[in-house]
């Protein structure tokens, strides 16, 4: 899908509410919108997600090699749950603010104003990024983040691009 296919305007204007910004995301991905209260009814089968987190304040991420400062906004994190449980076991634990910090986006939807996932059943992060970076609604933002196993992607963590 490119982004003329895109009907919601700038970039900017997909930021401009929760429900806009879930919708731009779900209409490029596909997938089930899941919410805190919904999770119980996902299925334990595997696939991928799509993290859409809102911060209200910048906020400093330090790892092995550096800094990141990530500004107020909204972000797209796409990850894989293969793992027992599946998709509800991991998108249960993202969006649970408190917990210990495990993995890179840990450090974002633990102080997030804002947290909502996409399920895709069967699917590939890497796909999801892919799919987001070419709409041209979407760039990538710190290098290797959520990707350090990845040899395909920039980065798991993603942006709306400039208007």
């Amino acid at each position: 899908m490119s982004r003329s296919d895109v009907h919601f305007g700038s970039p900017c204007a997909i930021t401009s509410d929760e429900s806009r910004f879930m919708a731009a995301v779900r209409e490029l991905i596909g997938g089930v919108p899941v919410a805190a209260d919904s999770i119980a009814t996902l299925p334990l089968s595997t696939g991928a997600y799509a993290i859409l987190l809102r911060l209200d304040e910048k906020v400093v991420f330090s790892r092995r090699s550096g800094s990141d400062s990530f500004g107020p906004g909204w972000y797209v994190y796409a990850g894989r749950a293969y793992g027992p449980g599946g998709l509800r076991a991991r998108i249960a634990r993202h969006l649970k603010r408190s917990k210990t910090l495990r993995w890179h986006i840990d450090h974002l939807t633990s102080v997030a104003a804002t947290a909502q996932a996409i399920a895709v059943e069967g699917g590939n992060e890497c796909a999801i990024v892919g799919t987001l970076i070419g709409s041209g609604l979407f760039v990538c933002t710190a290098n290797g983040f959520g990707a350090s196993d990845c040899t395909t992607c920039q980065s798991h963590l993603l942006r709306p691009a400039a208007g």
